[in-house]
């Protein structure tokens, strides 16, 4: 079988190794001069920064990423963080930092009470369509645990608690029992990239750059080929990296009404954006390899420090600080600035430089589609399949859910 992939970021990449891993034909095509999207090295002043991610994957080397990696035969090394992460809160004035899995530890009693209530409850009975915080909130009317919440959902998935489904939110937690706390991959996340792109060329696959893939050829409702260039490739079937809503406007659109219904969906979808804020500093600021969640910060959601597993990703006696948080409004300039004030707060006292600030939004976000919305891989277009972070798997937080939407495609495919 012969696969066309449009899009060369991590959904591309891993859906070409593990097809090429099963004997098939990849072409790749790639509109930018470099491969790997949201997840490659950056390299700005001898600090490994990124185009995206935060050089962290979500759960470690037990989840559905690492797997899939050591599947393929990518040779990447995952270090667990150590501590999972911790929250840091007020006391007395000053600040503390508990455990990740304390976190429930600020409520009363009685509180406490409730939420293990909801949470045995939501295992036989699944919740609606509320969101995550409309499904406790009315029964726990706590401010920390909403403060909790927004912190996590921000820097999971550039969200609001009131902005993901219930069933979403509960999926991701119920994975992260299954698989555990984040890790640290040794050379940051072009390790990862690398890794691929060996596997995809050492077997039948070819991955063209500055090639941008200007029509989808279908024939009687199926996908059979790609027009880049002025050529036109045919293919066994064509999967696309770039998204739901970028891909229905490279093909003819069959008049059906499950192709109505469908155009329905994506419009219902919107993307996920944030802001990254990275730091260097002479001396640790965190200490450690988890993630720092800062509930009580104006925008900042979270923060890590990776060079405390893998010193490679800054200059030598250096250390590199990455912080996340979830866009709340239009006022770009505005929401830099409130994170940047968060961090003199967060790590008053402490010397630290701002290498960079990066926004994710609009066609370079941080997720194509929002966690929880259009995470079917298939398409009305038989033959055509999407991958990447605008369909991602159910429960998966960023990459863990960029692979586990693999995985669904290639189940689709009887693979």
């Amino acid at each position: 079988m012969k696969a066309l992939i449009v899009g060369c970021g991590l959904g591309g990449l891993l859906i070409a190794a593990r097809l090429v891993r099963e004997g098939h034909s990849v072409e790749i095509f790639e509109r930018l001069p470099i491969i790997g999207g949201r997840f490659i090295n950056l390299d700005y002043k001898g600090y490994q920064l990124t185009t995206g991610a935060l050089h962290m994957i979500p759960h470690g080397n037990k989840g559905p990423l690492a797997s899939m990696l050591r599947q393929v035969g990518a040779d990447v090394n995952i270090v667990p963080s150590s501590p999972t992460g911790v929250l840091r809160i007020p006391d007395n004035g000053s600040t503390r930092d508990i455990s990740f899995y304390d976190f429930s530890s600020p409520l009363s009693w009685t509180n406490k009470l409730k939420l293990s209530y909801l949470t045995f409850k939501s295992r036989f009975i699944k919740p609606d369509d509320r969101s995550f915080k409309d499904w406790f909130f009315p029964f726990i009317k706590d401010p920390w645990l909403v403060k909790f919440a927004d912190a996590f959902c921000g820097w999971a998935l550039s969200m609001r608690s009131d902005e993901v489904s219930a069933s979403e939110t509960l999926a991701i937690i119920e994975n992260m029992r299954r698989y555990g706390g984040p890790g640290v991959p040794i050379g940051g996340c072009s390790a990862i990239i690398d890794a691929l792109e060996q596997v995809i060329l050492s077997g039948a696959g070819t991955i063209h750059t500055n090639r941008q893939v200007d029509r989808i050829q279908t024939v009687d409702g199926r996908a059979v080929g790609v027009e880049t260039g002025g050529e036109t490739i045919l293919g066994d079937l064509v999967i696309s990296d770039i998204g739901h809503q970028a891909t229905a406007k490279l093909y003819d659109h069959p008049a059906t009404d499950e192709f109505r219904k469908y155009l329905i969906a994506m419009e219902s979808a919107r993307p996920s954006a944030g802001i990254k804020i990275c730091l260097g500093a002479d001396r640790p600021l965190i200490g450690h390899s988890g993630v720092l969640f800062t509930p009580y910060a104006k925008r900042v959601n979270g923060i890590n420090e990776v060079t405390n597993v893998d010193p490679s990703l800054a200059p030598q006696g250096k250390h590199l600080i990455m912080s996340h948080q979830a866009l709340q409004s239009d006022d770009i300039q505005s929401e830099i600035e409130l994170g940047l004030n968060d961090l003199q707060d967060i790590f008053k006292g402490k010397e630290y430089e701002v290498l960079m600030v990066q926004t994710y939004r609009d066609g370079w976000p941080v997720n194509r589609a929002a966690s929880g919305s259009l995470t079917n891989n298939s398409t009305p277009i038989k033959g055509l399949y999407i991958v990447g972070d605008g369909a991602k798997g159910r429960g998966g937080i960023e990459v863990e859910g960029v692979a586990l939407g693999v995985e669904n495609t290639l189940t689709l495919l009887n693979i």
